[in-house]
């Protein structure tokens, strides 16, 4: 995989919010960058990969490090290595826990693990997940390493209550991504 300028990594996890990951895309795109998508398979449950393939005009990878056993680069590490930033947007509970205990169980987690590339982290999960005290210790971990978040904010949640942990707005999604570069 050739490194073509500002190329980020979206990392996409399986929450409620992942069809706001398919606008991301297209407004990543308007603003010059080249967008590779890597979905967990839990997300693969919610919107299959063929959308985000369609919208960024480029390869989506699953979530299975053995997913692809033909192929004879080293995914993990030729995703690390093309990579001029890492977003994860939505970042669920579990994804930031697994990053912040070092779990490399699935290609997202092992492409983060491998890069030297920014990391930005923009969670969406339940009021009460993001509240937890682990989950915010996990957040602290991360930012304490330099990985940089931006935070969720309130309104409706999936649950059906007004708390914060919905994602992002996606302006100050890319307005974050922008200062990264």
């Amino acid at each position: 995989m050739k490194k073509a300028g500002k190329h980020i990594i979206l990392g996409v996890t399986a929450s409620i919010a992942i069809y706001k990951a398919c606008e991301l895309i297209r407004r990543l795109k308007e603003c010059g960058f080249t967008v590779t998508v890597v979905m967990t398979k839990e997300a693969q449950e919610l919107i299959k990969p063929i959308v985000f393939q369609s919208l960024s005009a480029r390869r989506v990878y699953g979530g299975g490090i053995f997913d692809d056993p033909d192929a004879w680069e080293i995914e993990h590490i030729s995703l690390a290595q093309a990579a001029d930033l890492i977003l994860i947007a939505p970042a669920t509970a579990n994804v930031i826990a697994k990053i912040a205990a070092g779990i490399c169980d699935d290609l997202l987690t092992c492409t983060v693990c491998a890069s030297k590339a920014g990391m930005l982290i923009a969670p969406a999960m339940n009021e009460n997940m993001y509240n937890n005290k682990i989950t915010q210790d996990n957040i602290r971990k991360l930012k304490s390493y330099g990985y940089r978040f931006i935070p969720p904010r309130k309104g409706m949640l999936a649950c059906g209550k007004e708390g914060i942990g919905c994602l992002a707005q996606l302006e100050d999604i890319i307005k974050e991504v922008k200062k990264c570069f």
